[in-house]
């Protein structure tokens, strides 16, 4: 066997950290935003990259401090689990970690088993470490020498990152006071506070309006290229039918705001939004409706025939917008859960993807959707199916109006479900038949509290 230990000459501190295995069935991932640049040095579990599978987005620590030396791949790109990530040089006096003997090649390499280290967001990435290598090595993998792809690049999340480009802001010139020298959202509103340096609202509007010409690209990357291929896919394939349908909720407001005000003062009980009586109803009018809690799956491409599969199980998406545009966190097994239950666990999945914790298992696996824009809802929608899935329904915002009700206008308040179907599995008939099973519960509440007869 040949000698295959590095030569004197080699820099053997050079160490590679490759694409860690972030879940199962997952073969590739998105690089989303490096977080650190080449030349930083970077701390023991100091986050270096965001990757994003189809799943979830997961920041990736470095196993050890040193200084980051090459990076694999910009962001947009799509790379393997497996491959290499990204090239550092450990500190001095920095305990290097174990790793597998080097191989002939990178294709080859022996990995060591994964070390699970905690991420900034909650969520614990496998990191690998290829075997020891040299400098020729990461140059032959990444194409040339180390070079700074993003200098002197600030720490910030891609959401800031967007919200400060929007603004005109460079947040090399913001404080950070983050976790290892990351810009936070607080430091950017302290410096516009402190830029406008006391000007008032009337002061610029008298300044006269000035000529714009400029314009600017940006990458489609990340969720964002996610959420537009999840759109192609659905708008693409699935023949939409959208039905709308008026609802008063007058006595489901009335019972709502009954039920917290008699629950104020008892912090482990949930504040009730219109929601979970909504969930409630879906899972009655499924007992019904079986075949709208189903996935459609597509048939080979050679003429195999779709499969219809319906579940048992009633798992609820909820789409929520997240400051990184909009994912779909799950309320499951909804048809074992009360209204308060329901209200837990949707306000649980919805914090966690909002702040960015949510587990991957916590956002896949929806049998049906709900999407709701509150008071932004607007008087109609339609909804894009959350493929493979064959119905969504959406809520629009409650409105204050004169309803005719037994000679005379009386004040009631009045809102639409605007709900989409896949006109492959869903007629006309279907889809209104369900709409109005869910309004003549959310009309009359007492019959959501009344099991289905099955």
């Amino acid at each position: 066997m040949a000698d295959q230990s590095p030569s004197p000459t080699v820099d053997s501190d050079l160490q590679t950290v490759v694409v860690p295995d972030v879940g199962e069935g997952v073969a590739e991932v998105e690089i989303v935003d490096w977080l650190m640049a080449v030349g930083d040095s970077v701390d023991r579990n100091g986050a270096v990259v965001e990757l994003m599978t189809d799943k979830a987005t997961v920041e990736v620590p470095a196993p050890f401090a040193g200084e980051l030396v090459e990076v694999a791949a910009a962001v947009g790109d799509t790379i393997t689990v497996g491959s290499p990530l990204f090239v550092m040089r450990v500190g001095s006096g920095e305990s290097r970690p174990e790793l597998a003997p080097a191989a002939t090649d990178a294709a080859t390499a022996t990995q060591t088993p994964p070390e699970t280290e905690p991420s900034a967001n909650g969520h614990r990435a496998p990191i690998e470490q290829a075997g020891p290598d040299t400098g020729q090595a990461a140059n032959q993998w990444f194409g040339g020498p180390a070079r700074s792809t993003k200098p002197d690049k600030p720490k910030a999340t891609p959401a800031l990152r967007r919200r400060a480009k929007d603004l005109g802001v460079d947040l090399r010139e913001v404080d950070p006071t983050g976790p290892n020298q990351r810009v936070t959202h607080d430091d950017l509103d302290r410096f516009i506070a402190s830029r406008q340096g006391g000007r008032t609202s009337a002061t610029v509007a008298a300044a006269p309006p000035q000529a714009r010409t400029g314009s600017s690209e940006q990458k489609v990357v990340g969720l964002r290229r996610k959420i537009s291929q999840q759109m192609v896919a659905a708008t693409s394939t699935i023949p939409h039918i959208t039905y709308v349908d008026e609802i008063d909720v007058t006595a489901l407001e009335d019972l709502r705001k009954q039920l917290n005000d008699e629950n104020q003062h008892r912090p482990e009980v949930p504040r009730l939004t219109l929601l979970p009586f909504l969930i409630r109803a879906m899972v009655n009018a499924i007992v019904d409706h079986p075949h709208l809690n189903s996935h459609l799956i597509d048939g080979d491409p050679d003429g195999g025939p779709d499969v219809l599969k319906t579940f048992e199980a009633v798992h609820v998406g909820i789409a929520t917008q997240t400051d990184n545009g909009l994912i779909v966190p799950v309320v499951r097994h909804a048809e074992a859960h009360t209204v308060w239950s329901a209200a837990s666990s949707l306000a649980e999945v919805t914090a966690a993807t909002r702040a960015g914790t949510a587990l991957a298992a916590e956002l896949s696996g929806s049998t049906i959707t709900v999407t709701s824009l509150g008071a932004l809802g607007g008087i109609v929608t339609t909804p894009v199916i959350n493929k493979p899935e064959v119905a969504i329904v959406g809520v629009n915002k409650i409105v204050t109006r004169p309803v005719w009700v037994d000679g005379e206008f009386v004040p009631r308040k009045i809102m639409n479900l605007s709900s989409s179907f896949d006109h492959r599995v869903v007629d006309g008939w279907d889809a209104a038949q369900f709409v109005q099973a869910i309004r003549r519960q959310l009309e009359q509440p007492a019959l959501l509290f009344i099991d289905p007869i099955v």
